[in-house]
């Protein structure tokens, strides 16, 4: 009996709760008078800073950074169409990573009660070590499934063992490359969020995600 070939495609997936958070607040003021808007944004921030160095120092905070100020003016207009006097805005972005979900939870908490601080995205992630690691074995699994699928397939056939010919992400085998767009590998975080006064969170886990495709022959 002449060889058979055996396409097959293998997945596997491992959920993980996230070991970091990146959370970006913003420091901002506005006012009549540009030294005034600036020595604002600069009282507000020099707080920030310090919690922040000591969270370093704590081992809660990875890294942080503040960028330089913004600085804009405009003169905006009332509801009747009158332009109104010049007014000056200010900004200091900052974003930090943090380890410890509890200590991010409370410095939110006492952050979002103070005038001129706004809270944006919470993004959750692995370590960069941990994703590695975690997509290797997800990698390995799935082309252990597409093994076992491809040596079902041969046992239902009444053939031998499998020996694999080709293998790799899905739609770079074969003529699958023209067709096929996505990645075979990725992971993403279940949650990304904006937090309010007094809001208790709970991170949703990280998923990563393998899939391959395999070529094999029996006979």
């Amino acid at each position: 009996m002449s060889k058979v070939v055996i396409s097959v495609s293998g997945k596997s997936s491992r959920k993980l709760p996230p070991e970091h958070a990146v959370v970006h607040v913003t420091v901002s003021s506005d006012g009549p008078e540009r030294s005034s808007v600036l020595a604002q944004v600069a009282a507000l921030s020099e707080p920030l800073r310090a919690e922040l160095e000591a969270a370093v120092t704590t081992g809660t905070v990875t890294a942080w950074t503040a960028e330089r100020a913004r600085i804009w003016s405009d003169r905006p207009w009332n509801d009747q169409g009158k332009q109104l006097p010049l007014v000056h805005h200010a900004q200091v972005p900052f974003t930090a990573t943090y380890v410890d979900v509890a200590a991010l939870s409370d410095w939110l908490n006492d952050i979002a009660q103070r005038d001129g601080i706004s809270i944006g995205d919470i993004t959750w992630d692995l370590t960069p070590d941990t994703r590695a690691r975690v997509e290797r074995e997800v990698a390995t699994e799935a082309i252990g499934v597409a093994v076992e699928r491809a040596s079902a397939y041969a046992a239902a056939l009444g053939l031998g063992t499998v020996t694999p010919t080709e293998v790799g992400d899905v739609g770079l085998t074969g003529d699958g490359g023209a067709k096929h767009a996505r990645a075979a590998m990725f992971a993403h975080s279940a949650t990304e969020d904006s937090v309010g006064p007094g809001l208790d969170f709970q991170p949703g886990q990280i998923t990563v995600n393998a899939a391959v495709e395999a070529r094999f022959t029996a006979e």
